[in-house]
């Protein structure tokens, strides 16, 4: 039974071993086959690609052949000659001429324009305002009663302080018979004196504070501000009107004390407008400091402006402009015909249809205009329009005024 049991175990194990085998060699075939496979599609892909290669160059050479014997152009060989003819097409511009002019440097500072007498009327004395007499941006007249405080107080002190001067003046003539008659000594007569000289002085003061309950104009001129009204109790020393004489503007400039070398009082100077460049009127420096300030390096000078805009305010903010220098017979060209690069400069001159490119040594500076020390000549037309993209020989067409060719 034993050897029966023992053959069966060794008929089984040698089964599993046969077909562990033959799956073994199953999984190899079906690699092999797909290795083969892929194989195959490689070299396909490989020849089709050879192919591609051959045929591009074959019609690379045919296309060099063409050319060579006088075929038609590609497309694309269209297409660029057309782009170079765009760039020699001329390029539309507008030139101005170069003419002969005067031009000025100028030391040019920036300040406010004041009024030269500007005041606030004061209370002189105490008292309740009465009545207004004139209101802001009145004209008024040197001495014009601007308002009234109610002058009871001030009245009755004048009547008393003339009382009191009238019984003076009567002790004190007296006094002049007695001492002649020597029915009185000097010494009392002196003294009758003294009083009727203060009584005197007591009723001008009196006078004088009821002349001041009219409060009254300190010069002709503009009421720019009144701080009052009508019931308003005052003290002395409360501000009550301020009076603006506009006939005469100043400002006053700090330059260096080397641009001031050379200027003298009475030089004549321009003032412009910062808010509206193209308001500029004249003035005149009245004064120069005979000082240098220590700590800014700067020397003062008072410029007043006689005649000006009637649109001119004390407090406009304005420049003022020196003539340091003059040239009457500048070649000025353009500023913007001028083309800066760092510290050189150049300029586009039409000629013949051509732009000519020319350096340019620039000189002053005044306005819209820069004078030309070297590179154009009068006469010459600079391109002031249109010259951003041009280089030196390109083809121009000049436009007129109205943007048409000439």
């Amino acid at each position: 039974m034993q050897s029966r049991k023992s053959e069966s175990s060794k008929k089984t194990n040698r089964t599993r071993k046969l077909r562990l085998l033959s799956l073994v060699v199953g999984a190899f075939v079906v690699v092999v086959g797909l290795l083969v496979v892929m194989n195959l599609v490689a070299t396909q892909a490989d020849g089709a690609s050879t192919e591609n290669q051959e045929s591009d160059s074959a019609a690379l050479e045919e296309n060099a052949e063409a050319g060579a014997d006088g075929e038609e152009p590609a497309e694309g060989e269209e297409e660029g000659e057309g782009e170079d003819k765009e760039k020699k097409a001329p390029v539309p511009v507008e030139v101005v001429a170069i003419e002969p002019g005067s031009v000025s440097a100028y030391i040019s500072s920036t300040a406010n324009l004041v009024a030269e007498f500007e005041v606030k009327v004061l209370a002189e004395v105490g008292g309740r305002v009465l009545t207004l007499h004139a209101e802001e941006g009145d004209r008024v007249r040197k001495g014009q009663i601007l308002a009234t405080l109610v002058p009871d107080d001030e009245q009755i002190n004048v009547k008393k302080a003339q009382l009191k001067e009238s019984n003076a003046r009567l002790a004190y003539e007296r006094a002049k018979d007695l001492v002649a008659k020597e029915l009185i000594s000097q010494e009392e007569y002196d003294k009758l004196e003294i009083e009727y000289r203060i009584a005197e002085q007591e009723m001008a003061e009196a006078e004088w504070a009821l002349a001041k309950t009219s409060i009254r104009a300190p010069f002709s001129g503009q009421l720019t501000q009144r701080m009052t009204q009508v019931g308003q109790h005052v003290q002395i020393g409360d501000e009550l009107f301020q009076v603006t004489d506009f006939d005469t503007l100043i400002t006053r400039i700090y330059l260096p004390e080397r641009d001031v070398l050379g200027l003298t009082a009475g030089r004549e100077v321009r003032i412009r407008l910062n808010a509206a460049q193209e308001v500029a009127f004249g003035g005149r420096i009245r004064q120069i400091s005979p000082i240098v300030d220590t700590a800014t390096g700067t020397i003062k000078i008072t410029v007043e402006a006689d005649e000006h805009p009637a649109d001119v305010r004390p407090g406009s903010f304005i420049t003022v402009d020196i003539v340091r220098e003059t040239r009457s017979d500048a070649l000025l060209v353009p500023r913007e015909a001028v083309l800066r690069e760092l510290q050189k400069a150049h300029v586009f001159v039409a000629s013949d249809s051509v732009a000519e490119k020319r350096a340019v040594t620039l000189g002053l500076e005044e306005g819209d205009f820069v004078e030309a020390l070297a590179g154009v000549e009068a006469g010459e037309s600079v391109i002031v329009a249109g010259q951003g993209g041009l280089k030196d020989g390109s083809p121009v067409k000049v436009l007129d005024a109205q943007g048409s060719s000439s």
